[in-house]
């Protein structure tokens, strides 16, 4: 009987060491969710898991970039459509003014309504969204994913010339004649408002369309991310008492390994 080296206590305090260490990563795990809690649980899922987390927030991201841009597109729509009730009273107006039942004098009652819608368009041409023109030749460029890639949001240009033609230039209906005129730039400039609020609404799909995709590969990436990274807690408990009791097991069993040796001072009694 051999009393330096006792091989069954240090095989039995090895494994009592690889069960205490798997019972604290399983505790670990369990009480952060994760499967991964160090590097070392797997090194190539961490890299991978890193990876969708970051292009997850990119998406976050563009995702907010696309909700502000619907958002500018609809205020744009909310002001058109003041626009549209604008023009559409100016060409009212242009056509009462050509009654021949009524003087001058009415035509120029009419005139101070026509000027006041000319002026209220060429004001809303002047507004913004958080600093932005509102109304300007200039395309927005919209990111569109989590690379960063952009798409050309078409421009709605209230200083465009049938606007302008229409509201700014000097436009009266307090003649005959003048009415007349004023009647042909206004019916362009409804036409052309037309053609806007088709862009805006062109626009809005598109943002609308953009804005599901970017919610679908999130979901996607987020799926894809939890089966590297987040753990199964059904299996994982299971784990857990499994370590649990192999502790307890190998606790118990360490105490009898370092007792055994004492049966040598019988020999020696």
């Amino acid at each position: 009987m051999v009393i330096n080296t006792n091989t069954s206590a240090q095989l039995s305090a090895q494994l009592l060491s690889q069960s205490s260490t798997n019972l604290s990563k399983s505790l670990a795990r369990l009480s952060s969710g994760s499967k991964i809690t160090s590097p070392a649980d797997d090194a190539a899922g961490l890299a991978v898991s890193m990876k969708f987390d970051a292009q997850i927030n990119r998406i976050n991201a563009a995702s907010n970039n696309v909700g502000n841009a619907t958002s500018y597109t609809q205020t744009q729509d909310g002001y058109l459509q003041k626009v549209s009730t604008a023009l559409n009273r100016m060409s009212e107006l242009s056509v009462l003014s050509q009654d021949v039942t009524k003087t001058d004098t009415d035509r120029g009652l009419y005139n101070q309504e026509f000027t006041q819608m000319a002026s209220y368009i060429t004001d809303i041409g002047t507004k913004d969204f958080n600093g932005v023109s509102l109304f300007s030749s200039t395309a927005k460029a919209v990111t569109t994913d989590s690379d960063a890639h952009t798409w050309s949001m078409g421009a709605i240009d209230l200083g465009a010339t049938a606007y302008t033609d229409a509201a700014s230039g000097g436009q009266n209906i307090s003649t005959t004649g003048a009415a007349v005129t004023a009647l042909s730039k206004v019916k362009t400039a409804i036409d052309t408002l037309a053609s806007n609020r088709a862009t805006v609404g062109a626009n809005m799909a598109r943002l609308n369309y953009t804005n599901d995709q970017l919610s679908v590969l999130k979901t996607n990436l987020s799926s894809a991310n939890s089966r590297i990274k987040d753990v199964d807690v059904a299996e994982e408990s299971t784990q857990y008492a499994r370590y649990n009791i192999l502790v307890q097991s190998g606790t118990a069993m360490l105490a009898q390994a370092n007792t055994a040796p004492q049966a040598a001072l019988r020999l020696l009694g």
